[in-house]
């Protein structure tokens, strides 16, 4: 499968949304049913439609993944389940890495094909927070690559 990497579109925004709620449900099965809902409405009216990301998509243009970076700090990396391990997300990080040679990341300690993924990557753990970043009880991973 050929992957190419743009920037997003507002056009991007109801594939990103699908993106996301695939991604999660397939990773995200430590999520209480009342934060997945909680959040899920803060993605789609808050996050996506205000947020730049870069986008991997197929050889239609047909979005499979997205990235958000603050800097070098990666913020969100999701890809669509019908997509993963197909790449995707290796494609996002190593445009990311030709970007920025030392690269950041929080994964959720409970999302372990998450966490996997950035350590086949060459993340390694630099810090531990407890809850996440808004206080749910969802620990942390500080990730660090370069």
């Amino acid at each position: 499968m050929a992957i190419s990497i743009r920037s997003s579109r507002p056009s991007d925004i109801p594939r990103s949304f699908d993106i996301w709620r695939s991604a999660v449900v397939a990773t995200h099965d430590f999520l209480t049913p009342e934060d997945f809902a909680a959040i899920e409405v803060l993605v789609r009216d808050h996050y996506l439609p205000v947020a730049e990301f870069l986008i991997a998509a197929d050889e239609n243009d047909r979005a499979l993944g997205f990235m958000g970076m603050t800097g070098a700090q990666i913020d969100s990396l999701f890809v669509h389940a019908d997509a993963r391990g197909a790449g995707v997300g290796r494609r996002l990080v190593e445009h990311a890495v030709s970007l920025h040679p030392v690269l950041t990341v929080d994964v959720n300690e409970q999302n372990a094909s998450g966490a996997g993924f950035y350590q086949r990557l060459g993340f390694k753990p630099v810090g531990r927070s407890p809850v996440d970043d808004a206080g749910r009880p969802y620990p942390l991973l500080h990730l660090r690559r370069g």
